[in-house]
């Protein structure tokens, strides 16, 4: 279920003061419309130059996203924008980021980006996975495998992002990964295969094609087919779960591409 939007200017006085403690005089602001986790998205222009800020209220369920969010951030240089500064005030978690001003990515076939995003994958499968709290990928999916057994194929120690959604994937010349709410550890194929899914959805793609994508990522290859069906499996019932809680276009968009590829999986 996405979080309510509100505008960056209706923060308590006190967070804008913490804000302007660290990053200069507010002197505009811009509500950013993407994204689903954050009560508080925008960029913020101030005498010390501008800023991506995302934030939630201390007492919000997810707030637990924000501070992994910071956590796992020291670790990603080259890979997600720099984290420069923290407000935690008046009842409020805030974040500022460094500003990236490409374009989200297209994942339609044929699209300049497709190369970019392999190699992001790629220097990503590179980073060790720090030794912070983290989900792991076997506890998240356990809920959704067609068998008990099939959990085991998701375990692994590597560092994970879980939200290849195009509009987390932002090309600024090489292209970066935002949004690392979810970041968990598990085995090194899945991001490959989370982006798969989003080939199919956001891009249009077909499963064949999407998985030839998936194939550039080194660590893809090291998944056994029965893995990715078992994960394929699991990725449609869950979206069958997102899409009855809050059905609307995009999740039935995203909900349809997993069937397919389930279905495709089951076949090859």
């Amino acid at each position: 279920m996405a979080t309510q939007r509100m505008s960056f200017d209706d923060l308590p006085s006190a967070v804008l003061a913490g804000v302007e403690s660290r990053a200069g005089e507010i002197i505009k602001t811009e509500t950013v419309r993407q994204g689903f986790n954050s009560e508080i998205a925008a960029r913020i222009f101030t005498a010390g130059g501008s800023f991506f800020v995302k934030g939630l209220r201390t007492d919000h369920k997810r707030v637990w996203t924000q501070r992994r969010e910071a956590e796992v951030n020291p670790y990603l240089r080259g890979i997600a924008p720099a984290l420069l500064w923290q407000v935690e005030d008046a009842g409020w978690v805030l974040l500022g980021f460094e500003v990236l001003d490409g374009h989200h990515a297209d994942y339609s076939a044929g699209s300049p980006d497709l190369p970019k995003v392999a190699d992001l994958l790629c220097r990503l499968g590179e980073v060790p996975c720090p030794e912070i709290e983290l989900r792991q990928a076997e506890q998240r999916l356990e809920r959704y495998a067609a068998k008990p057994s099939d959990v085991a194929h998701f375990a692994g120690n590597s560092l994970l992002h879980t939200d290849l959604n195009n509009e987390n994937v932002m090309v600024d010349g090489p292209a970066f990964l935002v949004d690392w709410a979810w970041a968990t550890r598990g085995a090194a194929w899945l991001d490959a295969a989370h982006w798969t899914v989003w080939l199919m959805a956001a891009g249009k793609q077909e499963p064949q094609s999407a998985e030839q994508w998936a194939a550039r990522v080194p660590a893809w290859q090291t998944a056994a087919p029965e893995a990715v069906t078992a994960f394929s499996l699991a990725t449609a019932n869950l979206w069958e779960e997102i899409a009855g809680a809050d059905p609307d276009p995009w999740t039935a968009t995203v909900l349809d591409a997993a069937r397919r590829w389930a279905e495709y999986r089951k076949a090859v």
